[in-house]
């Protein structure tokens, strides 16, 4: 199993990002996926999760700035961030599990992480 995200960079506040993961090795169609993020010093903390159905789940601190989907037939999983804030800069990593996990952070499989910067 193998997950490579991509699309983090720098961008002020207020901007915009599209965070991309692409999943090998697994059936992603019957994976349920998620988004988590850690800053400096701080744990790592769920940001977004979608079902395999594409129900989505969010944070209150993202709820209506980010959004996550999924393209099965890509086996790509998406984060746009938008209206960024400062407090967003963080390592931002896809993970993927064959349990409905949600927001939990026990998720079996983990890309290497993509940085993003706001400042």
């Amino acid at each position: 199993v193998q997950l490579v995200e991509s699309g983090g960079g720098s961008v002020q506040p207020g901007g915009s990002l599209r965070l991309s993961c692409v999943g090998s090795g697994f059936t992603f169609s019957n994976y349920y996926m998620a988004w988590f993020r850690q800053a400096p010093g701080k744990e790592r903390e769920a940001v977004a999760a979608i079902d395999i159905r594409g129900a989505p789940t969010y944070t209150y601190a993202v709820s209506g700035r980010f959004s996550i989907s999924r393209d099965n037939a890509e086996n790509t999983l998406y984060l746009q961030m938008n209206d960024l804030k400062i407090e967003d800069t963080a390592e931002y990593y896809c993970a993927a599990d064959a349990v409905n996990l949600q927001m939990a952070r026990w998720y079996t499989y983990w890309g290497q992480g993509t940085q993003v910067t706001v400042s």
